[in-house]
C-alpha cells in the first residue's frame, strides 16, 4: 500500500528532519509512529498525506511515486486516505452532522443519498444526541470523535492520526483506541503518531520510532 525506501525530508535549507526513512504499510496493518517531540511525526504523516514531498528517496502511495503525482492525481488518492488532525479543524458554522458530512459534499454527493451514513457513524462514534449542535458546545472529547467520524466518512483504505488521544482523559483515550482497533478489523490500515506508552501497551501493534529523523521498527 505505501513504501518509503531511504527518504530524507528537509524544509528549505534547513537540516533534514527525516534520514533515510525506510519501511512499507501493508493493507488491513495497525501501526504507531512515536517518538519524542520534534522527532518528526507529524513529517512523517504530512508525506503520508502527500502535503509534502520527499526532499530524496522513494515514496510509493497506492503505487503511485510520490515526487511526480500529478496534481490532478494527487485529491482523487487523498480521498483514499482519512486524516485526523490533532487540533480537529472543525468549522465552527457547521453542526456535527454537518461537518462529518463535509467530505461527502465537497464530493458533489447529493445529501439524501448519505444522511442515513453519517447519522449511522455518529451513533457509532457516540454522537448521535449531538448531531445537530454545533462545535462551540461540544467538549475536546467530542471534538475529537466528530473529526474522526468525518475521516471515516469516506470509507478510507488507511487512516492517519495524529496524537488523536493527546486532548483527552484516560477513559476516553481508551475509547477512542477501541474504535481505531475495531476500524482496523473492518479492514482500514491505522497509522496513529502518538507520545503516549500508556496507549500503546493496551495494544499490541507495529511501533515505528522516530528518534531525531531517524526510523526503527519494533514489530
Amino acid at each position: 500500500m505505501i513504501r518509503f525506501e531511504n527518504v530524507g525530508l528537509r524544509y528549505g535549507l534547513g537540516p533534514e528532519v527525516l534520514r533515510d526513512v525506510s519501511f512499507s504499510i501493508a493493507p488491513g496493518s495497525f501501526q504507531y509512529v512515536t517518538g519524542p517531540s520534534g522527532a518528526g511525526k507529524t513529517s512523517l504523516l504530512r508525506l503520508l498525506f502527500l502535503s509534502l514531498r520527499p526532499t530524496r528517496g522513494i515514496l510509493q502511495i497506492f503505487g503511485q511515486d510520490a515526487a511526480t503525482i500529478r496534481r490532478d492525481k494527487v485529491q482523487s488518492t487523498r480521498r483514499r486516505i482519512g486524516i485526523v488532525f490533532q487540533d480537529f479543524r472543525l468549522l465552527e458554522h457547521l453542526t456535527t452532522f454537518e461537518n462529518v458530512a463535509l467530505p461527502l459534499r465537497v464530493l458533489g454527493t447529493e445529501e439524501s443519498s448519505y444522511r442515513r451514513d453519517v447519522s449511522e457513524l455518529l451513533d457509532w462514534v457516540g454522537l448521535g444526541e449531538k448531531m445537530w449542535v454545533y462545535p462551540q458546545v461540544l467538549s475536546g472529547g467530542e471534538k475529537q470523535r466528530a473529526a474522526i467520524a468525518r475521516a471515516l466518512i469516506t470509507r478510507p483504505e488507511i487512516l492517519l492520526a495524529d496524537e488523536p488521544t493527546g486532548n483527552v482523559d484516560p477513559p476516553l483515550a481508551r475509547r477512542l483506541l477501541r474504535l481505531f482497533i475495531e476500524l482496523n478489523r473492518l479492514g482500514t490500515s491505522v497509522v496513529i503518531a502518538t507520545h503516549d506508552l500508556g496507549l500503546m501497551d493496551q495494544y499490541d501493534a507495529r511501533r515505528l520510532i522516530l528518534e531525531a529523523g531517524h526510523l526503527a521498527i519494533h514489530d
